[in-house]
């Protein structure tokens, strides 16, 4: 078995990557193309997707930094056709980098103290005296300067332009008070724009209240650009070509050959679009985590979830079926998130919580899904808690998602109906008289019941459905296929004969395994199961 190469995880610092020898995904005709194309770009990619390394490239190339890019698709580029104005290959320009990434931010000065640090670290590395306290203002002199001292124009990158925001989400008033220190900083980009080579913003949510979108109309964002939807990630075409070794490996480890090794990956870690025509996107802190381990895990995943999407899905009453099933959004409301709005599927999809799965351009209507089942299983498993009001993976607990699959294996109907019953009973039913309606105590258990036979498929092969004419959850086991329908405030009895009216059965006819049917009832006033019936 060959080795491991060294996988770049958590690696952001190009020249890092490049001089301790770590595996790299060439994206670097990507920043060519950016540096020769345009001038002020915004970019938006959910997190651990090589957004700060792309910035970090950017930075490297921009200084001149020829050697660290040797054998890359940039160095033939830029030799035969250099970007820079006056066609001086590899020239170097003064790079302000301004790192929101890692930073809490916690007060009302916390943002204009890290701004402020920055900012000073580059005045006193081009001898620049500190113009007042004001953060823009010392930015704009900041670009001015170093272009008057180097002879060239300033190139500004901003990782995570949006994290201050991100984390004041709920906190209204410091909310505001960011957004109106970032609206003064990044309008310098538009005022200062003679000064300026070069600039890019990157960040998780392209808030529609920040002044940066209307003020800056020079900005170009390239978040859904067919042209650059592979900048970041992995393709499915680069993991073939650069990753061959480690596949193999992987396969051997755990026993798989090729093929199914490949497939396993692709559908744990595949599956994102950035454009209705964007190749398949690999999820790369996955893809290289597994890669270093061997082992199929959700890593991604782990890293955390902010609790305010969540919050948002609450808030909002979104049906968390159409999250599992798809959800159909016009161009415009993919685009921007508002703060306090109703529409939480921007922040989702630029998370990377949903993502394109098609697009219709005659009504220029993008289907979106979760991407794979890391997100999938991942996603759901951090929600439940909340609309069901228990953890999805607590042994002592009766939604423990792999007891309902043992009693559905062991054909235990009465168990698992039992703990099922168990869960509805408590569930967390609005206390407010506005949602206490039977259409609303209706949703509840019907979420309730689709969240949790939808979490089984990780375990078990399982169908659950949510429109009329087909059986409300069906799973198959080696032996058997179990067909569930259930009713509000209609006896199981009549459950049961839905499932024979209409045929749910036929498809599986000649599958040769026993076929089990359940009805059950679920009453809104007892707010339970009250009862099933099976044959």
């Amino acid at each position: 078995m060959q080795e491991i190469r060294k996988m770049p995880i958590g690696v952001q610092d190009f020249e890092d990557l490049r001089r301790n020898k770590y595996v790299y995904v060439d994206k670097t005709n990507y920043v060519y193309r950016l540096a020769q194309m345009g001038k002020v770009y915004f970019l938006s990619r959910p997190r651990r997707f090589g957004k700060s390394l792309l910035l970090s490239t950017l930075k490297q190339y921009f200084l001149g930094n020829k050697d660290i890019f040797n054998g890359l698709a940039i160095e033939k580029l830029e030799e035969e056709n250099p970007t820079s104005f006056d066609k001086v290959a590899w020239a170097k320009h003064p790079v302000i980098y301004i790192d929101l990434n890692s930073q809490k931010y916690e007060d009302k000065d916390s943002l204009k103290r890290i701004l402020d640090f920055q900012l000073s670290a580059y005045e006193k590395n081009y001898s620049i005296d500190r113009h007042g306290d004001d953060v823009g203002v010392r930015f704009a002199n900041l670009i001015r300067e170093a272009y008057k001292i180097t002879g060239r124009q300033a190139v500004v990158l901003v990782d995570e332009y949006d994290k201050p925001l991100l984390q004041t989400i709920d906190k209204h008033e410091l909310f505001d008070d960011y957004r109106a220190t970032l609206k003064a900083f990044y309008g310098v980009l538009k005022s200062e724009d003679a000064n300026l080579r070069f600039s890019m913003l990157t960040g998780v949510t392209k808030f529609s209240q920040v002044s940066v979108w209307s003020d800056l109309n020079n900005l170009r964002d390239i978040t859904l650009s067919e042209e650059f939807s592979g900048i970041c990630g992995i393709t499915e075409k680069e993991l073939k070509t650069n990753f061959e070794i480690e596949i193999q490996a992987l396969a051997e480890h755990n026993n798989l050959t090729y093929e199914q090794c490949f497939l396993k990956l692709k559908e744990n870690y595949d599956g994102y679009h950035f454009s209705e025509r964007s190749p398949e996107i690999y999820n790369p802190f996955s893809v290289l985590n597994v890669f270093a381990d061997k082992a199929f895990r959700d890593y991604w995943f782990q890293t955390g979830t902010p609790t305010f999407l969540v919050q948002e899905i609450k808030r909002n009453n979104y049906d968390l079926r159409k999250l599992i099933d798809g959800v159909d959004v016009d161009s415009q409301r993919l685009t921007e998130y508002s703060v306090g709005g109703t529409n939480p599927i921007p922040i989702l999809v630029q998370s990377g919580y949903l993502t394109i799965k098609g697009y219709d351009s005659r009504f220029d209507t993008y289907h979106l899904e979760l991407p794979n089942e890391e997100v999938k299983y991942g996603f759901l498993n951090f929600l439940s808690p909340d609309f069901i009001g228990t953890k999805s993976f607590s042994f002592d607990s009766d939604f423990d998602v792999r007891k309902f699959v043992k009693d559905i294996e062991s054909c235990n109907v009465d168990a698992f109906m039992t703990r099922l019953q168990s869960i509805i009973a408590s569930l967390p039913y609005p206390t407010d008289a506005k949602n206490q309606t039977v259409e609303m105590l209706e949703y509840n258990f019907q979420v309730a019941v689709y969240l949790t036979f939808t979490l089984m498929g990780q375990f078990t092969q399982c169908e659950v459905h949510s429109i009329k004419g087909r059986a409300d959850a069906i799973v198959e086991t080696q032996d058997a296929i179990y067909i569930f329908e259930f009713k509000t405030n209609d006896s199981a009895e009549n459950a049961l004969a839905q499932i024979d009216e209409l045929c749910y059965a036929d498809k599986y006819s000649t599958s040769g395994k026993h076929i089990v049917k359940i009805g059950a009832e679920f009453n809104s006033e007892e707010r339970k199961l009250v009862e099933w019936v099976r044959k």
